[in-house]
């Protein structure tokens, strides 16, 4: 609940810094009245739009995805109609494969009728079958709680910023009159200002939501261990994929289960955890997690703020909390 909580006050602090804005610059221009407000926040609902329509369509060419029927992919098609159908999710994702060779998974869609779930190839020789439905987990439960519609929403405000920089800043660096030209080089400064920070905030919602996934998948019958050593899993599998390879898909990491160019760096906190070196986290090793308190230098503390995804440390702590509960 704490969880869900914090996700709807962010998104209700992003949209009261668009409203700030909005009328910030109304106040500094000598804008007023309902036309203008109509204007700006109609420019920003035309954004989501732009986004709703095109987007499918945008993860389906980067990461070349092909939809396979239930005669080809038989254990995976199982898989997702019973976790789908334990989600109580309108209708069954479709399932695609893509072609890439990094180990992960993905949830796209515009609605929880009009879903997607998909695997790499290179994922599904790598997990067993307790593993790969926990992670598939993972990704029925970001379709469950519209976790996708959220950030694309979330995501309007810093792109509405920059465009205000773009058009504030450099309109008044090559306006004419000289008196406005200074409003206009303020806006855009304070513009992109607010840029940074509301592009930290999305970050930050992006990892609330990758917890809340964590805690929806144990809640659809997978146990935290299993999504532990999925994550460990991934992350050795990253890490032994080619730098080049893992940069084609810089820009959609944030719809994976763990961040790929991360995955060097996760490795080594996950020796931290696998006690035996077995290259699983077992009950043992989660219940002794429980008992240690995560400490994160400053710039692990930094890496977390400028990533989509949590610090797997802390990741995997709160996946042992689980456990415990269950």
């Amino acid at each position: 609940m704490w969880l869900q909580l914090r996700l709807y006050l962010l998104v209700g602090l992003m949209f009261a810094i668009l409203y700030g804005i909005i009328v910030g610059i109304g106040y500094l221009l000598g804008y007023s009245g309902f036309t203008f407000y109509i204007f700006i926040i109609g420019f920003a609902l035309v954004l989501i739009l732009i986004q709703y329509v095109i987007g499918p369509k945008t993860v389906e060419w980067s990461m070349h995805i092909r939809y396979v029927n239930e005669n080809e992919y038989p254990k995976l098609h199982r898989m997702i109609d019973d976790l789908a159908d334990q989600a109580g999710l309108p209708k069954k994702p479709k399932i695609g494969i893509s072609k890439l060779q990094i180990p992960n998974a993905f949830a796209f869609g515009r609605t929880r009728r009009s879903a997607r779930v998909c695997v790499t190839e290179g994922i599904l020789n790598l997990l067993n079958d307790e593993e790969l439905k926990a992670v598939l987990g993972h990704e029925i439960s970001h379709i469950k709680h519209r976790d996708i519609a959220v950030i694309t929403m979330l995501s309007v405000v810093p792109m509405v910023c920059y465009m205000l920089y773009i058009s504030f800043f450099w309109g008044g660096m090559f306006s004419g009159r000289q008196r406005n030209g200074g409003a206009m080089i303020a806006i855009g400064l304070l513009a992109l200002v607010v840029y940074f920070i509301a592009s930290l905030l999305v970050m930050y919602g992006s990892r609330i939501r990758e917890y809340y996934a964590d805690l929806g998948s144990t809640e659809l019958g997978n146990e935290p261990r299993h999504l532990a050593t999925a994550l460990y899993k991934l992350s050795l599998g990253s890490a032994k994929i080619p730098k080049k390879a893992l940069k084609q898909t810089e820009g959609m990491k944030a719809f994976f289960l763990n961040d790929p160019s991360r995955a060097m760096y996760e490795v080594r906190e996950f020796k931290e955890i696998d006690i035996d070196m077995s290259g699983t986290i077992d009950q043992n090793e989660l219940m002794i997690l429980t008992t240690k308190t995560v400490k994160l230098s400053k710039s692990d503390k930094l890496m977390e703020i400028l990533s989509t995804h949590p610090n797997m440390l802390k990741r995997i702590k709160y996946l042992a909390s689980l456990s415990t509960v269950s």
